[in-house]
């Protein structure tokens, strides 16, 4: 199983989107409020050099935005 972690704040509809995507195909994952969280907010920005979310990492893999496509490519769902 692929780790699976979500950079987000609780007002982006993208944010909601993932991580709607991610429960309707039954995929764990953590996340982080970037918006209360000062720490992981400075993780995603080293990770990304930008402060859009949502970002989302895929054992390493990093995806910006909500982009369904890849995050089913990334995921192997078929």
């Amino acid at each position: 199983m692929k780790k699976v972690t979500i950079y987000s704040t609780p007002t982006c509809h993208f944010c909601a989107l993932a991580k709607e995507f991610f429960k309707d195909h039954k995929i764990n994952y953590t996340e982080h409020n970037v918006a209360l969280d000062m720490e992981k907010r400075k993780e995603m920005i080293e990770k990304t050099s930008q402060m859009g979310v949502p970002v989302i990492d895929i054992d390493g893999q990093i995806i910006i935005g909500f982009d369904e496509s890849r995050l089913v490519e990334s995921l192997g769902i078929k």
